[in-house]
């Protein structure tokens, strides 16, 4: 058990004599931190790091833990490696030394050039500070760097990593590193356990290529992963991978909220939704939205794309997806093997990656997503890539034809019940009848409240969108409506199509819906959305398509 004897605190069961404790942490008298090593059966490394009062509190839980994981890992590692030496002589020579090759999301640093073996030199400052999550929406994020992810790193199988971790002096707990390509104790964890305001140092060989994870794994490790440590490095085998025209990098991870999606304002992590793995967010590369819009991937018809994938998790597998397109290479868990191909989906499971490749064949936008489409809809974890150049219609044609198909429809008949062609009605009659076509038709989308499903349906109450333009209401009621339009301060992507409602159909739902559902508006009239349809009709009589304003 864990005990404390002035500024010196021991971690040793209880049963063991103190001679035999396999960690101490103590402060020599300058004040300065200093390790020692205890002779012991199965000995593990001593770690030190001076504190100040305010942040012994923080270090001493997850020391204690730390203690415990260091000690098993050194059974297995010790149990495992009878002879190291003979590791140690497979491994190249070392030739001098050069910065980490490094890049912020998306991009990848570019492949390395050299052919031999070096000490490459990694420094990371980890940052607890507050930045967007999703519009309106600010997290506490702890981050590797600026942001999260980390950087890709990117390095040569052989080559010696010379890590300097950094705890900034602002942030409020001890943090480390883990990477899943090094092999050791706690990937790393153990020798790079940090306070705020120190930092240290230690080196780790990449004896085995591949796409790896790295991340904190300070107890507890979910928080940890949860609130944004983690990224990628790539261990490139000696012979190189093979050259590709455009390479990016995407990430997914979760964020456990106290608010729901979307609710504006700082949040807070919520530790009961993290132990139910119930996340509000599940994001590619850190934010809703970083990489749509202006952040999309882009790319030429005739290249070849190589993604590299990661899943931080903590929780949740990740089944990755590009709408329209079907990957010819992937290199499972991360591999340098392509062991798949033509494959349509590819699993990534948390604490791990894959590497996926594709040759852009058809212009246009394209849609990522994890599959599981709730995350991707309604969490955040959808993503796009922008394809420019010629197509070839022998491959994919686009549209060709469009035309009205009219059968007959349920919404026809059940109009027909009550055919409202020259029906006269007062305020009271409009919106009863306003709150029947209401509920046969609109709320389908829009909720039986009105208020729309996040990212997918607009809302009708208090919205900003409908109240603003009464004619541009009508008007898209008569001719449907396409585009990206902005209610509330967010935006929706989608189609509304052209409905086959009557003049006092649409007089009767927008009086009703304006004067309900927390809006505050005037009813309308008929005669006000015959004399629309009269002038967004073109001269033969088609509908004017409605653009989104």
């Amino acid at each position: 058990m864990p005990r404390c004897k002035g500024s010196k605190l021991d971690l040793a069961p209880a049963a063991c004599p103190e001679a035999t404790s396999p960690l101490s942490i103590t402060r020599d008298s300058g004040g300065s931190p200093t390790s020692r090593h205890r002779a012991a059966t199965l000995t593990a490394v001593g770690t030190t790091i001076a504190l100040g009062a305010p942040a012994m509190k923080y270090l001493v839980l997850g020391t204690a833990l730390g203690a415990l994981a260091t000690l098993t890992g050194a059974v297995s590692y010790r149990l495992g490696h009878h002879h190291p030496d003979v590791v140690s002589q497979a491994l190249p020579p070392l030739e001098g030394g050069e910065l980490i090759s490094a890049a912020s999301a998306p991009k990848v640093p570019p492949p390395l050039a050299r052919t031999y073996a070096t000490n490459v030199v990694l420094d990371v400052e980890i940052r607890e500070h507050t930045k967007m999550l999703a519009d309106g929406v600010s997290y506490t994020y702890w981050t590797f760097g600026d942001d999260t992810p980390g950087k890709f790193l990117r390095v040569r199988e052989g080559d010696m990593i010379e890590t300097h971790l950094k705890n900034h002096p602002d942030n409020t707990l001890a943090h480390n590193i883990d990477f899943h390509g090094a092999t050791g104790p706690g990937g790393g964890g153990e020798a790079s356990f940090v306070a705020p305001g120190h930092a240290t140092t230690f080196s780790w060989r990449a004896m085995r290529p591949g796409l790896f994870l790295y991340h904190c794994v300070a107890a507890p490790a979910g928080l940890h992963i949860a609130n944004g440590m983690y990224g990628l490095i790539l261990v490139e085998p000696k012979e190189g991978l093979p050259a590709v025209d455009r390479e990016y990098f995407v990430i997914q991870g979760e964020f456990y909220t106290s608010g729901k999606f979307g609710e504006a304002g700082p949040q807070r992590f919520a530790m009961a939704k993290a132990l139910d793995e119930r996340p509000e967010y599940v994001v590619f590369n850190g934010h809703v939205g970083s990489l749509m819009g202006d952040n999309a991937l882009t790319a030429k018809v005739g290249e070849r794309v190589r993604i590299y994938l990661g899943n931080a998790g903590p929780s949740l597998v990740s089944s990755f997806h590009i709408v329209g397109e079907i990957f010819d290479d992937v290199y499972g868990e991360g591999g340098i093997v392509a062991n798949q191909h033509n494959v349509q989906t590819t699993v990534i499971p948390v604490g791990g990656s894959a590497m996926v490749e594709f040759t852009a064949s058809v212009p246009g936008e394209y849609t990522f997503v994890d599959h599981s489409m709730f995350r991707a809809f309604n969490k955040g974890a959808m993503g796009t890539m922008r394809v420019t150049g010629h197509g070839d219609e022998m491959i994919y044609s686009g549209r060709t034809k469009e035309e009205a198909y009219q059968p007959g429809t349920k919404l026809e008949r059940l109009l027909a019940l009550t055919d409202t062609t020259g029906m006269v009605l007062d305020r009271d009659g409009l919106l009863t009848h306003g709150a029947q076509v209401f509920s046969s038709v609109c709320s389908a989308c829009h909720q039986s409240n009105a208020e729309g499903l996040p990212n997918t349906f607009p809302p009708l109450a208090k919205s900003d969108f409908l109240m603003a333009d009464k004619a541009r209401a009508i008007g898209i009621l008569q001719n449907g409506l396409k585009g990206e339009i902005t209610v509330n301060g967010k935006k929706y992507h989608g189609e509304m199509p052209k409905l086959p409602l009557t003049d006092v159909d649409i007089a009767s739902v927008l009086s009703y819906v304006r004067t309900n559902f927390g809006n505050q508006g005037e009813t309308v009239a008929v005669a006000d959305v015959h004399q629309l349809r009269e002038h967004s009709t073109t001269s033969d009589g088609a509908p004017r398509q409605v653009a989104a304003r």
